[in-house]
């Protein structure tokens, strides 16, 4: 007989839910398989990863390389299945996703879905969306925006362990047929600028370098750096911004480095001027020492009041860096998304892309507001206005009284000798124009693909047709193009809600193995506005819980709730001095419609699954 104390029972793992996975549908076909249509059943045995994207979304970019290292060390068990699901109607043109997969070295099966019906059928909400599929086809996990690859690389070895031992994990190549590569000089490039002896130089982006072209715009003078990814002095990742400093040197927006470059043209030396190599995230720094601070996403680059400033698309703000001091600081925004102009410590930006310089203006081509904007320097201090468009659903091309002007994703501005700036409408294949001496946008020329930049040459105009892989010189007309109006929203579908009181829960389950940190305070934050502002009555503001009663106003049927959340989890490991943290956060707009039969409760999932859905 054994008198000794049983051990105890371990706690049984919770049980995920299971919820069977809708079927992959898209009308636009898959990419990236050789042709062949892929099923769930197609994929049964292995972990699938969905990710919910599209092309213009600087956070889908950010999660697409948050993936690749669990991509490549997973590929034996785990299929990621890119599912493009557009915001704006260029975006749902198909020869544009097969450009945007290679433009972003997209090296998993894609779904062309332009219609959304993969989005409806998997209840997504927000770009960027990750949803998890074990190797039996259920769901088990759903993660709205950045910050989850840690979590989601913890998930699947869970499941590559459990389904291990019960036999339904299947080991072997994936999916993925690579395409065939295509030569030409420049692949994708995304800015220009003209050196002072003539030529031009151009980040060559897809192809990690810069190009000098001679003054033709066609001939290759030579190449700077690798052409491989990488951070190192001959190695760029997605260059984007070119700006020439008064020394002769030009600084490098290197977009997915996170960081600021300069590159010699006397000398051929790249040197790194700021940023550490990863990403900005809400707590980091927003100034200091420019090489031992974050950066996210630098996207152009203007020499301006003495200083450099960046187009932050990452984070929806401007920052500067002062080569004097060697330093960078934020210089306008709040890292809230949506278009709000005032004091440049209150207004809100979405995806700034383009800068150009202008006496006492600071042009910005604001991507996902579809807007032309500007900082004024002025006696009390600078100020955000918006010269063309409205808000982040509301897109076309309208040529006119600026006022109702529409313009689609523009991602360059270049400032004209008359005062005049001329804007690179890119998802509208155009060059437009606006005069702030009339108030009135034109269309200069049509038939560019995807324009990204353009520069003054003499007479001439030379616009980055990055989608044609070349630049391309435009005499500046003087008469505009007759172009037919067409104005857009967006095809993603309002949500239904009940008038009165309605409850907004975000959803958030610390990774497996993690808790939340509350060490030094609250670990979640919650931000709520609207777009128009008078759509709720209350509820409106910052907070620390994840839900919120929203008061809505029984006088506006419309509008767009503007949710920002954020959660920070760390290792539950008493014994652990120093646990690993990780932050998870995403933006979401959410068109709602108000319907006596609508839905009380709004549910938005940050992370994990929705017990009430």
């Amino acid at each position: 007989m054994n008198d000794a104390a049983p051990e105890p029972t371990p706690a049984p793992a919770p049980r995920r839910a299971r919820v069977r996975a809708p079927e992959l549908i898209g009308k636009g076909g898959w990419l990236n398989t050789g042709g062949k249509e892929l099923t769930l059943a197609d994929l049964r045995g292995r972990v699938v990863i969905l990710d919910f994207w599209t092309f213009c979304c600087i956070n889908c970019l950010h999660v697409l390389d948050e993936l690749r290292e669990l991509e490549e060390k997973h590929r034996d068990t785990v299929v990621i299945i890119g599912v493009h699901s557009p915001k704006f109607v260029h975006e749902a043109e198909h020869a544009a996703v097969v450009d945007a997969v290679e433009r972003y070295e997209v090296h998993h099966p894609v779904l062309d879905d332009p219609e959304l019906a993969t989005w409806k059928q998997y209840a997504v909400r927000a770009w960027p969306t990750l949803v998890v599929i074990d190797p039996e086809g259920y769901v088990v996990a759903q993660h709205a925006g950045e910050g989850h690859a840690h979590a989601i690389a913890r998930l699947v070895e869970e499941l590559e362990a459990e389904h291990e031992a019960k036999g339904t994990l299947r080991r072997g190549d994936g999916p993925y047929v690579a395409p065939e590569p295509v030569a030409t000089d420049l692949r994708f490039p995304g800015k220009a600028l003209q050196l002072p002896g003539g030529t031009f130089l151009v980040s060559d982006t897809t192809r990690h370098q810069l190009v000098e072209l001679a003054a033709d715009g066609e001939s290759v003078v030579r190449r700077i750096g690798s052409g491989e990814r990488g951070f190192g002095p001959d190695a760029f990742s997605e260059p984007q911004g070119l700006a020439l400093l008064p020394d002769g040197r030009v600084v490098v927006a290197d977009s997915v480095n996170h960081a600021l470059r300069t590159y010699d043209p006397a000398t051929g030396l790249v040197e790194t001027v700021a940023g550490t190599g990863q990403q900005w995230w809400q707590g980091s720094p927003t100034s200091g020492p420019a090489l031992e601070t974050d950066l996210s996403s630098p996207w152009d680059v203007a020499w301006w009041e003495g200083r450099v400033w960046i187009a932050m698309a990452g984070v929806h703000q401007l920052w500067t860096w002062d080569p004097e001091t060697g330093t960078v600081e934020v210089a306008a925004g709040t890292t809230n998304e949506g278009l709000v102009d005032g004091p440049v410590a209150e207004a809100w930006f979405a995806q700034p892309s383009g800068l150009a310089a202008a006496g006492d203006r600071l042009w910005i081509a604001d991507s996902e507001t579809s807007a032309l904007r500007y900082v004024l320097a002025g006696p009390e201090g600078y100020v955000v206005e918006s010269a063309v468009g409205t808000g982040l659903f509301d897109f076309g091309h309208r040529d006119g009284d600026a006022a109702q002007a529409l313009l689609q994703h523009p991602l360059g501005v270049t400032a004209l000798p008359d005062g005049s700036v001329a804007v690179c409408d890119t998802y509208n294949h155009a060059l437009r124009r606006y005069d702030p001496a009339t108030g009135q946008v034109t269309t200069l020329a049509t038939d560019l693909r995807e324009p990204s930049d353009a520069v003054l040459a003499g007479d001439d105009i030379v616009v980055v047709e990055s989608a044609r892989h070349r630049l391309t010189r435009l005499r500046l007309p003087e008469e505009a193009v007759r172009v037919d109006a067409v104005a857009h929203r967006t095809q993603r579908a309002a949500t239904e809600v009940a008038p009165g009181t309605l409850r907004l829960d975000v959803v958030f389950r610390a990774p497996s193995g993690q808790k939340l940190d509350t060490r030094y305070g609250p670990s979640t934050r919650l931000l709520v506005s609207s777009t128009p502002p008078e759509l709720l009555a209350g509820g409106e503001g910052a907070g620390t819980d994840l839900f919120r009663e929203l008061a809505l106003n029984p006088d506006v049927t419309e509008g767009v709730l503007h949710v920002s959340a954020m959660a920070a989890s760390c290792d539950d490991d008493p014994a652990n001095e120093y646990p690993a943290c990780h932050v998870h956060q995403q933006d979401w707009g959410v068109p709602v419609r108000v319907t006596a039969d609508g839905a009380a409760r709004l549910p938005l999932v940050l992370a994990g699954m929705d017990d009430e859905g």
